[in-house]
């Protein structure tokens, strides 16, 4: 059995902008199957607003600058993407 104080542990190695990614990764790897190019820029448009919306105490300004990077690439994909 685990103890709170190893969870706790555990999960001191991880913030906000860890967790922004794994969703991102999840989102994607659960909209491929779709094989739409506008449903995959509109979850890169999606997780750009939450990445600039996130306080900027919780992560890395690394961070910040990915969702700057992905609120670009977001509406280049949907301008590029076959109707």
């Amino acid at each position: 059995m685990t103890t709170p104080l190893l969870i706790d542990a555990f999960l001191l190695d991880y913030h906000l902008g860890h967790v922004l990614i794994l969703a991102f990764i999840a989102s994607l790897l659960g909209a491929a199957p779709l094989k739409s190019q506008k449903v995959i820029s509109l979850v890169v448009m999606g997780f750009g607003a939450i990445f600039l919306m996130a306080p900027f105490t919780t992560m890395p300004p690394t961070y910040i600058l990915f969702g700057i990077g992905l609120a670009i690439v977001g509406p280049l994909l949907w301008t590029t993407a076959d109707s």
